[in-house]
């Protein structure tokens, strides 16, 4: 009989950095091709640039708004604006999330205004939220706040259900107080998906700021759409939306990071 062969481990992990390497061309590889396809039809299509602008045209306004300004003032005002409505979501809907979780009167009671809620599309909101607390970054706030707030509560509710009954059990053998099931039990249990809801809400975050300046704003990324447009500035356009973009994936590449770093345990036990 013929002996089982082993694979040693050298063999199994030699294809990775073949695949790393195939992986690190992959994005590359495919930008390039996207912006010569863009260049292509932009030249060959007869299209004005008001219509179509190459990538020459972007990349030439992209340096001017950069040089006089105007980029990063709106980029960080945007900023300001997702940052402090992905905060005050992330806060209500962790709050709100723990309560239904744990109680099931409060499920009962809150469930169907929250379910409600989400049937209202939120460009519908943004107008009496700006009548309400004015053009200001109030409003922007809050908006992004409550495009923010559903996903994180529904990940918080699935987290805080997922901790297995045995472990409550544990606990309560162990006499530990709410705070500490809370503090050793719950909240680790439930990061992993929480982090799964803030990914979701990071970049909804950026949408909800950009509605609400669409709305009524004179600053902000969502504001240089506006302005572009009504002067048939179709390349900055192009720039702000390519801005929002790359605001975007940085605080969803923040969010990974810090996930990677808070739950660097699970990463040990593996």
């Amino acid at each position: 009989m013929s002996e089982a062969r082993t694979t040693h481990p050298q063999e199994a992990s030699a294809p990775a950095p073949k695949r790393r390497s195939l992986q690190a061309w992959v994005l590359p590889a495919t930008l390039i091709v996207g912006l010569a396809g863009w260049a292509a039809v932009a030249h060959w299509s007869g299209l004005p640039p008001f219509l179509l602008p190459s990538p020459g045209d972007v990349w030439s306004r992209l340096v001017l708004a950069v040089a006089d300004g105007s980029l990063l003032r709106h980029t960080w005002v945007t900023l300001q604006e997702v940052l402090a409505g992905l905060a005050l979501g992330l806060t209500f809907a962790t709050a709100v999330g723990y309560l239904v979780a744990k109680s099931r009167v409060a499920e009962r009671l809150l469930a169907p205004y929250i379910i409600a809620s989400q049937s209202i599309p939120i460009v519908a909101i943004a107008p009496l939220l700006v009548i309400w607390f004015g053009p200001g970054r109030i409003s922007k706030v809050l908006i992004c706040a409550l495009i923010v707030f559903f996903p994180v509560l529904v990940n918080t509710v699935v987290g805080v259900r997922s901790v297995p009954a045995d472990l409550r059990d544990l606990m309560r053998s162990l006499r530990a107080t709410r705070w500490q099931t809370f503090l050793h039990l719950e909240a680790p249990a439930a990061m992993p998906v929480l982090f799964g809801g803030l990914k979701i809400g990071a970049t909804l975050s950026v949408i909800g700021a950009v509605v609400g300046e669409f709305v009524g704003a004179d600053e902000g990324l969502g504001f240089l759409v506006n302005i572009g447009r009504g002067l048939y500035d179709t390349a900055l356009v192009f720039v702000a939306v390519l801005a929002l973009v790359l605001l975007a994936m940085a605080l969803y590449a923040l969010v990974a990071a810090l996930e990677r770093r808070v739950l660097v345990w699970r990463e040990v036990r593996t």
